[in-house]
């Protein structure tokens, strides 16, 4: 009992800690006592978010082996664009779909954006919400990245964004769907650890013709006007499926035309433009061959010509005075001085 009376007054006697954040000059404020006595505590600020990480959507990004640099490029922007991203190794081609549902799984990511290289030059994008779905698949095309567009709008990592859509999402079934999958995908959840509590960028999705183009912005406070950061592509909407990664067909896009397609169609329309030059020369061929027609004499061609006034034909009776032939005087000179080394030459 004695020691532990010395051990309470040793205590006492210690100069009390300083609060965290509190001023190296002054001492801790005392809580106000019953009769408005001046605080004998220090109380700690509140920090700035209160709020509570209660949206747990993690999205998982990657994509197949065979991608190119542009691709893989794209697919960072957004893995830096989104702080709720997830990456992953790329995946094989020969595995199926239906595997990325288990790595999503044991990622513990609920969304998935995942992209599919085709014949190294088609690229095809799937946004899926694993396990049950819906899904969509996408042709994507005039890809642009961050450091390829070297636009002047910058924006802090980490933060929120705004989602615009186009007034269109909300008409057609199909658009209504693909909103909310891309409001949910998209969208950095509240209070997020990775997250940054500020609104500086807009994600903006337009519909022209019958495509989805995606365009990110930044919001200028000054004037509240939009200044582009990249990147930027083009969505074009082959099917949306029930299941994730496959299942029935909710949606097909009548427009839509396949990249094989749409390159066999080119070499039609060269190899027609070149069939119809070959035909247009043989044709000419032809027509120097054939044999020309002989047109009868008319005779009433001879009625408007008026002949020529006929010059008296002058004879020549005296012959023509020659020409003074004038010799060159440097000749002869020349051909001795060439003799004269010619003897030169034998004496030596």
């Amino acid at each position: 009992a004695a020691a532990k009376r010395k051990r309470e007054l040793a205590a006492a006697a210690r100069p009390k800690k300083r609060a965290k954040g509190a001023p190296a000059g002054t001492e801790p404020a005392a809580k106000p006592g019953p009769e408005g006595a001046a605080p004998d505590e220090y109380s700690i600020p509140a920090p700035v978010s209160q709020g509570k990480w209660k949206n747990k959507e993690r999205v998982l990004i990657f994509s197949s082996r065979g991608i190119n640099f542009r691709t893989r490029h794209l697919m960072q922007d957004l893995r830096t664009l989104m702080p709720h991203s997830k990456a992953d190794t790329k995946m094989d081609r020969k595995d199926k779909l239906f595997v990325i549902n288990e790595v999503c799984e044991m990622k513990n990511c609920n969304k998935c954006i995942f992209f599919e290289a085709k014949k190294k030059q088609d690229l095809y994008l799937w946004l899926s919400n694993t396990p049950q779905g819906p899904s969509a698949k996408f042709l994507v095309q005039n890809i642009h990245t961050l450091a390829e567009l070297k636009m002047t709008g910058n924006c802090l990592r980490g933060s929120r964004p705004l989602l615009s859509f186009d007034p269109t999402f909300d008409k057609e079934p199909h658009y209504a769907l693909l909103k909310e999958l891309f409001i949910q995908i998209f969208s950095t959840p509240q209070y997020h650890p990775k997250s940054q509590p500020f609104v500086d960028h807009v994600f903006t999705f337009t519909i022209t013709d019958k495509r989805i183009w995606f365009r990110n912005y930044q919001i200028i406070e000054e004037d509240a006007s939009l200044v582009e950061i990249g990147p930027r592509f083009v969505l074009n909407l082959i099917k949306i499926f029930q299941g994730s990664f496959g299942g029935p067909t909710l949606y097909e896009n009548p427009y839509y035309q396949s990249p094989n397609m749409h390159r066999r169609l080119i070499r039609l329309s060269m190899a027609a433009k070149f069939r119809e030059k070959h035909q247009v020369k043989e044709v000419q061929k032809i027509k120097k061959k054939e044999s020309k027609m002989l047109i009868e004499e008319d005779p009433t061609e001879v009625v408007f010509e008026t002949p020529a006034e006929e010059k008296p034909v002058e004879i020549q009776l005296v012959k023509p005075e020659s020409k003074a032939i004038v010799k060159d005087k440097r000749k002869p000179r020349k051909i001795q001085r060439k003799k004269q080394k010619k003897l030169f030459r034998t004496e030596a």
